[in-house]
């Protein structure tokens, strides 16, 4: 693929040279793997899940975990076009190559992605038609608890806690080519790994009927769980990704939530709770940061809030971030989990976004599903927010929820109106440009959760029940309303709860173009129905209610609860009873803990390991009174040394755009200690200055950047640290002292080499004409977005002719245009597959 990167969209996305990436010698390695996320690289460079993986397979020398990513259409397009498949980032290896290909299922959209990249990579989509000259396709993630609609395209799936599993099929695989089993014979061996699900040895019986276990001794799979999250894998040094929608360090500080709320897939399948001790916390923070760079950090888990040593936690990692003006953010928060001192801290670094998910607006409604919110706190944590500087909240609802009526929904509008309501400054005034937003999305019953039986709402009905709040939330101020995707919602129901019939769906919609479904301007619902259609399935019978006595498709997936717990639980939501969190409360016998005389549904593994929770207290450290928190920062707006840093970018490099190459240089500056000066203000940002952006696929040996450090720096030393710090094809050459206070002028002509590939003479022949030529006019695009002529011709100061080269001099002091654009213009719209341009020098005036 990394031949075609000079003609593809976003070529960033395919180098696979970021800072941290994992390469070893294909000779010494036994075991190749593809952990292939089913979306673009910017969505899959946020997922934890494949960092997490990736090490747990690396920190074994004969096991090679690589990462892959969906491509775009267009980029799709151009490989089917110069019959090139898709490969691996790393190493530029076409999949069909590997041992094993892994592809995350995070959520049921992405099936007709999965597709895709087989497709890609040239490999059959079903099991059957596979054989040991392709790879192992596996599955992992929260949708592995029923991934019946594509189980027909797995080999097998890891279903639970991935970071003891996958080093173990690794094992697996290599023992397997050592004793050249057949393809059955491996499938066969890996039934012996806890969490191995194996789609092939469960045979369909019919609609409406179990699956029939074909292998005895194998008739339920239980999930995979890491007895200690402190023996686990965990990525410090986390590969940088050039741009991802969550760019940050993510730290997990638990797995696991116990809450109970009766709608939500995830705090059933990871129980139960384990939480990472302090000293393991510390220590990936502080050596994440050192390896990264990153400016923000996140403390995730499913309930962060609820993380019992939160307060040391915090207070352990504030002075950390806050010293190097690192944000800290805290996703996952429920209601009243966030004491004042903690938000005065986050405020005084950097204000992240406030979200709190009381997912329902009546009480009622909140007993239904077991939230343990009740109004009066939700309000008093939103007058912390405010006290501490935030002007907005995003409050997460449900519609549809079993139960709920039209009250509900005006509930869902009088509670905005009472957080709107309660937002004041110091001085008791409405906080300016205060904005309270609804964040709507429509209900989805899941497998393996008390609500699984229920029906989802049609189609016609999340589109009611939406207008019906918009209609309401537009007659009052500074209140917004936004909504998930209905249309999503309802496709998404049809495969959460499916069954095997909708693997035939999956390909039907594929071939009708149905792809990147998870994205709003992507959808389009007909492929699906029309697929339905001709598979003779109903979709209202897939979002309708199930019959409790009758078998589910998931029913021989184990996430260690039992049927008899989800009864009870449904049955307790529909009399409006709360069930107390077990960490905090008496255990609900929920099936999945061996500890105290609890016997664990999980068998196998709990003959071995000791499944329970683990927590650091055994009461939150929040609780009770908090002393007060004096917030004492050291001044970041410091300016100590003010250089010109000459650097080079080519190879891989060219192909980053200027935003991500800044990104790249305030991370390695972190990376190699030079303390960043930063701006005053509400959002302080570091003090870097760039010279005139470079077209991307555009090479050059004379760039520069301007930077302030808070503390003098002999040049030479700069440079010695940050060499080794940069990723592949960006080298620093020199720094230049600069003066403090007095602005650098930007150069006035660059000089540039312009290699071709072929047809050199019929290139210098249109540069003889060009130079020629008085005038040579184009259209450019103003800031208006309006067409007007621009002559070129004055620009080019000078040509020379060289053997297979031109060296261009442009001059900048009265108008400017890409140089890419230009060269382009001047070749009659030639590609970067047909020349290299790289700049070789800048000037200025004296």
């Amino acid at each position: 693929m990394k031949e075609l990167l000079p003609i593809l969209p976003r070529p960033s996305r395919y180098l696979g040279s970021e800072w941290g990436i994992t390469v070893k010698d294909p000779a010494t390695v036994t075991v190749r793997c593809g952990l292939a996320f089913p979306d673009m690289y910017e969505v899959g460079m946020a997922y934890l899940g494949q960092k997490i993986l990736s090490e747990a397979i690396n920190a074994h020398p004969q096991y090679w975990a690589e990462r892959v990513f969906t491509p775009c259409e267009e980029t799709a397009a151009i490989l089917r076009e110069h019959n090139v498949p898709l490969a691996t980032l790393e190493s530029d290896t076409p999949l069909v190559e590997l041992d094993v290909l892994g592809i995350s299922l995070t959520h049921e959209l992405c099936y007709t992605n999965i597709l895709y990249l087989l497709d890609l990579a040239g490999i059959p989509f079903r099991q059957a038609d596979r054989d040991e000259t392709h790879p192992l396709v596996v599955a992992g993630g929260g949708a592995t608890f029923n991934a019946e609609p594509v189980a027909p395209f797995f080999d097998a799936m890891v279903v639970g806690d991935g970071e003891e599993a996958m080093p173990a099929m690794m094992a697996c695989v290599e023992q397997a080519k050592k004793d050249d089993i057949s393809r059955d014979e491996l499938l066969k061996r890996l039934t012996a790994i806890p969490g191995i699900y194996v789609p092939s040895f469960f045979e369909e019986q019919g609609p409406g009927q179990p699956l029939k276990p074909l292998l005895k001794g194998y008739e339920t799979v239980e999930k995979a769980v890491v007895e200690d999250l402190d023996s686990a894998s965990f990525p410090k040094g986390q590969v940088i990704a050039f741009d991802a929608v969550h760019d940050r360090l993510t730290m997990e500080i638990a797995r696991g939530c116990t809450r109970g709320c009766r709608f939500c897939q995830a705090g059933m399948i990871y129980r139960p709770v384990r939480e990472r001790s302090l000293e393991t916390l510390d220590s990936i923070l502080t050596d994440g940061l050192a390896e990264t760079g990153y400016e923000e950090t996140s403390m995730l888990s499913l309930s962060t809030g609820d993380f019992s040593a939160l307060d040391s936690l915090f207070t352990r990692s504030f002075d950390k971030c806050a010293s190097e003006q690192i944000s800290i953010s805290l996703p996952s928060l429920r209601v009243g989990s966030l004491s004042s001192p903690i938000m005065e801290r986050i405020s005084s670094i950097r204000r992240t976004g406030a979200t709190l998910a009381p997912e329902a607006g009546s009480q009622r409604m909140r007993d239904v599903i077991n939230k343990g919110v009740d109004e009066e706190g939700l309000i008093e944590h939103t007058k912390m927010l405010f006290d501490n500087g935030w002007q907005g909240v995003k409050l997460y609802f449900m519609i549809g929820l079993p139960t709920e009526t039209d009250e509900d929904l005006d509930a869902i509008v009088d509670l905005c109106l009472k957080v709107r309501d309660a937002a004041r400054d110091e001085q008791g005034r409405p906080i300016k440009r205060l904005q309270i937003t609804a964040a709507v999305s429509p209900f989805v019953p899941k497998p393996q959760t008390p609500f699984q039986w229920e029906p989802q709402i049609s189609m016609d009905e999340i589109y009611r029940r939406v207008h019906y709040l918009k209609d309401q939330f537009r007659q009052h101020k500074r209140l917004n309303m936004r909504y998930h995707e209905p249309h999503m919602s309802s496709l998404e129901g049809v495969f959460s709860r499916g069954d095997r019939r909708l693997a035939e769906v999956v390909e039907r919609a594929y071939a009708k173009g149905a792809l990147f479904s998870s994205w709003k301007d992507h959808l389009r619902l007909e492929p699906y129905k029309e697929a339905m259609e001709e598979a003779g399935l109903s979709w209202d019978e897939y979002i309708g209610a199930r019959d409790m006595d009758a078998p589910l498709p998931w029913d021989h997936i184990s996430c260690g609860l039992t049927k008899k717990f989800f009864l009870k639980e449904r049955d307790r939501a529909l009399s409006g009873k709360i069930t107390e969190d077990c960490r905090y409360a008496a255990c609900r016998n929920c099936g999945v803990c061996e500890f105290d005389g609890h016997i664990s549904t999980l068998e196998k593994q709990a003959k071995e390991k000791e499944i329970r929770p683990r927590m650091i207290f055994t009461t939150r450290d929040q609780e009770g009174e908090q002393p007060p928190y004096s917030v004492e920062k050291p001044d970041l707006t410091v300016k100590g040394v003010h250089l010109r840093l000459w650097y080079e970018k080519t190879g891989p490099a060219a192909y980053l755009s200027q935003l991500e190459l800044q990104s790249v240089f305030e991370r390695a500056f972190r990376r190699a200690k030079l303390p960043l000066s930063f701006s005053a203000g509400f959002h302080p940002m570091p003090k870097l200055s760039f010279g005139k952006a470079l077209p991307v696929g555009v090479s050059s040996t004379a760039e520069w950047i301007n930077v302030f450090f808070r503390e003098e720096f002999d040049p030479t030393e700069v440079i010695k640290r940050l060499i080794p710090l940069m990723p592949e094809g960006l080298r620093p050459l020199k720094a230049d002292l600069l003066s403090m206070g007095k602005k650098q002028p930007q150069s006035v002509e660059e000089v540039f080499e312009l290699k071709f590939a072929k047809d050199a003479d019929t290139h210098f022949a249109e540069w003889r004409s060009f130079m020629e030529a008085d005038e040579f006019i184009v259209q450019k695009l103003t800031k208006k977005k309006k067409m007007k002529d621009f002559d070129l011709r004055p620009i080019v100061k000078e040509v020379t002719e060289n053997d297979q080269s031109l060296t261009l001099v442009f001059n900048w002091r009265n108008s400017y245009m890409s140089p890419l654009v230009l060269v382009k213009h001047v070749m009659n719209d030639a590609s970067l597959m047909d020349f290299q341009l790289t700049k070789i020098a800048q000037r200025f005036d004296d």
